[in-house]
C-alpha cells in the first residue's frame, strides 16, 4: 500500500470466492514472495477498514518480534476448515 511501509494488500482465494486481506507484514515479506504461497487466514470476521481500504480476513501469524505467516505443511484445497 502506498502510504504504508508495513501495510500489504493480498487478494486470497478461499475456495468459493477471492478475498481481499490488509495485513501488516510489509516489514518481514515482500509482495513478490507471497505470489503463489498457500496460508492460514481466518475469514469469518466482520470487515474492518484500513487506511481506507477493506479488509475481509485475517492472515494467522507468530513471532514475538516480526510476524512468521503459518503455511500449511502440505498442498490443501483452498477454503479447507482449520481444525
Amino acid at each position: 500500500m502506498e502510504k504504508s511501509q508495513k501495510l500489504l494488500k493480498l487478494i486470497v482465494d478461499i475456495g468459493t470466492e477471492q478475498r481481499q486481506i490488509v495485513a501488516g507484514i510489509g516489514l518481514a515479506y515482500s509482495p513478490e514472495s507471497l505470489v503463489g504461497k498457500e496460508i492460514v487466514i481466518v475469514a469469518n470476521l466482520e470487515p474492518r477498514t484500513l487506511m481506507g481500504i477493506e479488509s475481509n480476513g485475517m492472515l494467522l501469524a507468530a513471532g514475538d518480534r516480526e510476524p512468521v505467516l503459518l503455511f500449511p505443511e502440505k498442498e490443501v484445497t483452498p477454503g479447507s476448515t482449520i481444525h
